[in-house]
C-alpha cells in the first residue's frame, strides 16, 4: 500500500528523475488554436503542470516521508491530483489544448529540494511547501472560478473544496 517494495521505490525514483529532467513532454493533441474559443487554455496548462508536480511530490512523500501523516498526505496528493489531471485532460481535448506531463517550474524546483532531504527535515520542508503551494493554488482557483469562461470556472469551483482540504491537511502535519 505504501510503496513498501523496493521495486516500487526504484520505479518511483526513476519517475521523479524523469519528471525533473523532462522538458515539454506532450501528447499528440493539437496545440492551442482559435478553436479553443473561450476556454482559458493557459489556466488548463498551468493546472496540468501543477497536478503533475503534486503527483510527483506526493510519490516522493510516500517514499521519503518519516511520519505516517506525511506518507498518507502524499498518497492523498497522488490520488486527488491524479484524478484532477484526468478531468483536465478531458477538458483540454475538447478545447484543443496540448496535454503535458511536465511539472511546473516551481514543482520541479521543489522536487529537487525535497529529493535531497531526509528524515525530519524532509517532513518539515514538505509541510512548508504544501502550505505555500496550496495557498497559492486556492487564490488562482478562486480567481478562475469567477472568470467568464464557464467551463474552467466550473472546474475551478469544483476543485476548490479539494484544495482547501489539502491545505487543512498540510497545516495539520
Amino acid at each position: 500500500m505504501l510503496l513498501g517494495a523496493c521495486s516500487k521505490t526504484d520505479t518511483y525514483e526513476a519517475n521523479v528523475d524523469e519528471a525533473i529532467a523532462t522538458e515539454n513532454t506532450t501528447s499528440d493533441m493539437t496545440p492551442d488554436t482559435a478553436a479553443a474559443g473561450m476556454i482559458d487554455s493557459a489556466f488548463i496548462t498551468e493546472a496540468m503542470q501543477g497536478d503533475n508536480a503534486e503527483v510527483a511530490i506526493g510519490q516522493l512523500a510516500q517514499a521519503q516521508g518519516t511520519s505516517q501523516k506525511v506518507k498518507d498526505f502524499g498518497r492523498l496528493l497522488v490520488d486527488d491530483h491524479g484524478s484532477h489531471k484526468q478531468e483536465l485532460k478531458t477538458l483540454a481535448g475538447t478545447a484543443g489544448v496540448r496535454v503535458t506531463d511536465e511539472p511546473s517550474a516551481e514543482g520541479k524546483a521543489n522536487l529537487v529540494k525535497l529529493k535531497a532531504l531526509s528524515g525530519a527535515e524532509f517532513d518539515k520542508q514538505f509541510k512548508a511547501m504544501m502550505i505555500e503551494d496550496h495557498t497559492k493554488d486556492i487564490a488562482k482557483y478562486e480567481k478562475q472560478a469567477a472568470s467568464s469562461d464557464a467551463q474552467t470556472a466550473a472546474l475551478a469551483q469544483k476543485t476548490l473544496p479539494v484544495l482547501r482540504k489539502h491545505l487543512d491537511a498540510a497545516n495539520a502535519l
